[in-house]
C-alpha cells in the first residue's frame, strides 16, 4: 500500500513539475487518486498559476474544493472536476472571470450549484450524473453566455423542462421523461 501511495505522489509531483518547467497553461493530475488538492502544489507552482487556463482533476476522490484552490487559479478557462465525491463549490468560483467550461459530472450535487449562475463568461456547464432535483431556471434563463447545461441522468423537477428555447439561448440536456406507469 505504502509503495502504490509513493508512486501516486511521484506521479503528482511529475505531473506539477512538467506544468511549471514547461510553463504550459494545463495542470492534469486526472486519476491520481487524490483526496484533497495537494497544499504543496500552491507553493511549487507559485511562479506559473496566472498561466494555468485548464485543470482536470477529473476521476480523483475530492470531497471539497477550497476558496484558496479558486482564487490561486484565477484565470482558468476550464476546469474539469469529472468523476468526483463533490457536493457543493466554494463561493469564490464567482471570481473565475475568465471560465468558459466547468465539468462537475459524475460527482454528488444534490442542488445546483447557484454560485456558477454569476459567472459571466460560462458557456458550458456539465453536470450529468449527480442527484440534482431543482435547478435556479430564472438565475440560468439569465446567464447570456452560457451555450450548454448538461443535466442528464439527474432527477430533475418538470420545471427544468420548462427551460427551452427561445426562452432560454442555450442548449439544456436532460434524460428522456420516464413514462408514468400506468395504474
Amino acid at each position: 500500500m505504502h509503495k502504490r501511495m509513493g508512486e501516486a505522489v511521484a506521479r503528482v509531483a511529475r505531473k506539477v513539475n512538467d506544468t511549471v518547467e514547461n510553463k504550459t497553461d494545463s495542470l492534469d493530475l486526472a486519476n491520481c487518486k487524490l483526496m484533497t488538492f495537494p497544499v504543496g502544489i500552491y507553493k511549487a507552482m507559485r511562479s506559473v498559476t496566472e498561466g494555468i487556463h485548464h485543470i482536470s482533476l477529473a476521476n480523483n476522490e475530492l470531497k471539497s474544493l477550497t476558496g484558496r484552490f479558486i482564487t490561486t487559479f484565477s484565470q482558468l478557462r476550464e476546469l474539469n472536476l469529472a468523476g468526483n465525491y463533490l457536493h457543493r463549490l466554494p463561493e469564490e468560483v464567482t471570481s473565475l472571470l475568465h471560465l468558459r467550461a466547468i465539468n462537475l459530472s459524475r460527482n454528488r450535487f444534490r442542488h445546483f450549484p447557484e454560485a456558477l449562475a454569476a459567472v459571466a463568461a460560462l458557456e458550458t456547464i456539465d453536470l450529468e450524473e449527480n442527484e440534482i432535483t431543482e435547478v435556479p431556471v430564472e438565475k440560468l434563463a439569465s446567464m447570456a453566455s452560457l451555450q450548454s447545461l448538461n443535466l442528464r441522468a439527474n432527477p430533475v423537477g418538470p420545471e427544468a423542462r420548462l427551460l427551452v428555447r427561445p426562452l432560454v439561448p442555450f442548449d439544456l440536456l436532460l434524460s428522456p421523461e420516464e413514462p408514468i406507469p400506468k395504474a
